[in-house]
């Protein structure tokens, strides 16, 4: 069977076959029925390699990442997967480094024609690699924070502040910071997050509580280190993401402390990792699976960047790395409640 036969088998034109399988809107409900009842007896199947050849792409949506950040890159792909089960795109997984991502990701797409492509944090905030998307003419859904609003992502800073404001009513008045890649606009507003928090109960937060990390685990052991040596030392430590509050964790254990007695820790994320430490550690939890299910659905419809939010919102996950500071009675909140920091959406969950 070929399209030509299915129309006529329909009473319809050629043009009009192509775009049902194209998922046009201009078709009524009556011409959509005719069709798919000739499909039905006909078991008729199009030929993708055709379609992709008439339509100048392939069925495929690109996930591409920079393999720095193994736990959203789970997380992102576990939620696209779901998302394009059922339908007619496969979901390609593209590393790239940084330093050589534009000849790359130009280079792919020149090779691949794909349908779209989904862009993770750091390299989604890049002009240089939307704007390749553009020129191909490929849909592009950029994660988290992007300059000009065009990023799928929560409120990070007012995610951080709800969580740095937590620990203050725990009992925790030093507080350490884990930053993320000074360049990641992300990582810039988790940083906010904690400083509007601390400002706004009069605790230090000068610069020998923040340390500088590049989400890695080797740099959260570092970060870590450096935090214990100051006087006196942080009760509890927050990090931008959860790779480098697990290498907190290692740095406290290495140097004798207990966790979450001597030392209370948080990461940010609530990736797979963050119930393998032990022990378990408390983290932020970021919508990266619904964001994932988002970014499929806008390629899938062609909408890419054109509708842009930060409605997401983030949820305080509380598991065993915290505990009240040692010098106080403070009990955590009940789980159905969180501080109003004045910074956005966040719930805290036991």
């Amino acid at each position: 069977m070929t399209i030509t036969e299915i129309a006529e088998m329909a009473g319809v034109s050629k043009k009009t076959v192509s775009r049902y399988f194209n998922h046009a809107d201009l078709l009524s409900g009556e011409t959509r029925a005719k069709i798919e009842t000739v499909i039905a007896d006909t078991g008729f199947v199009p030929n993708a390699q055709a379609r992709a050849l008439a339509l100048q792409r392939n069925f495929l949506v690109a996930l591409i990442h920079d393999n720095s950040d193994r736990g959203v890159f789970e997380l992102v792909e576990a939620g696209m997967t779901q998302a394009l089960e059922g339908s007619e795109l496969a979901l390609v997984l593209q590393p790239m480094a940084a330093r050589d991502a534009a000849v790359r990701l130009r280079a792919f797409i020149d090779r691949l024609r794909p349908t779209g492509v989904v862009l993770l944090p750091p390299l989604s905030e890049r002009e240089d690699l939307a704007e390749i998307c553009t020129d191909a003419q490929v849909r592009c859904v950029r994660l988290g924070r992007v300059r000009g609003d065009h990023g799928l992502t929560c409120n990070d800073r007012g995610a951080m502040a709800t969580l740095t404001t937590w620990l203050v009513l725990l009992g925790h008045n030093r507080i350490g910071f884990v930053g993320g890649p000074e360049s990641s606009l992300t990582a810039q507003q988790r940083e906010l997050g904690y400083l509007d928090a601390m400002a706004d109960h009069g605790l230090d937060r000068g610069p020998s509580l923040i340390v500088a990390g590049d989400n890695t685990f080797e740099s959260g052991i570092s970060a870590g280190r450096l935090l214990l040596e100051v006087s006196p030392r942080p009760t509890a430590i927050v990090a931008c993401n959860d790779e480098m509050a697990n290498g907190v964790l290692h740095a406290a254990m290495q140097a004798g402390l207990t966790i979450p007695a001597d030392l209370s820790v948080v990461g940010f994320d609530d990736t797979p990792l963050a119930v393998r430490t032990l022990p378990p550690l408390t983290s932020m939890s970021v919508p990266w699976v619904a964001m994932a299910h988002e970014a499929v659905g806008r390629i899938a419809k062609g909408t890419s960047e054109a509708e842009a939010t930060d409605g997401f919102e983030a949820e305080l996950i509380i598991r065993d790395s915290v505990m009240p500071a040692p010098t106080t009675g403070a009990v955590p909140p009940p789980a159905d409640s969180s501080p109003d920091t004045g910074q956005g959406p966040a719930t805290a969950a036991r």
